[in-house]
């Protein structure tokens, strides 16, 4: 199993815990479940919506199908926690970091080069 194999809920998960202490070990296991499958389903949405996006567009590798998956993602982070501002701000946050990711990914974008030795 490598480091990608980890559910990205999990390890938010792990950390939520170490810092806010919970009171008892069910506390922490439903935090724990909680974090994980708000994370997996923002993770389904997006690859759902990304997917269908570039079907109806026939535009398979379009950043565009990449920022509407991120926003749908928000959208639903916005309606768990009762907040249309937290799904605006989560919807163009997460929209606009999936574009750049893509857009990245497609020109050969490089944030660090290769270590010096």
């Amino acid at each position: 199993m490598g480091y990608w194999d980890i559910p990205e809920g999990l390890v938010g998960s792990a950390y939520h815990i170490v810092a806010f202490q919970p009171d008892s070990a069910l506390a922490a296991l439903q935090r724990s479940t909680n974090a994980t499958v708000t994370m997996a389903t923002m993770g389904a949405i997006f690859g759902m919506a990304t997917c269908l996006t570039a079907q109806a567009r026939e535009a398979p590798d379009d950043p565009l199908n990449y920022f509407i998956g991120g926003c749908a993602s928000g959208i639903f982070l916005g309606a768990r926690t009762h907040s249309a501002m937290t799904g605006t701000s989560a919807c163009l946050g997460l929209g606009t970091l999936a574009f750049f990711t893509k857009v990245g990914k497609m020109e050969g974008w490089k944030l660090a080069g290769p270590p010096k030795l």
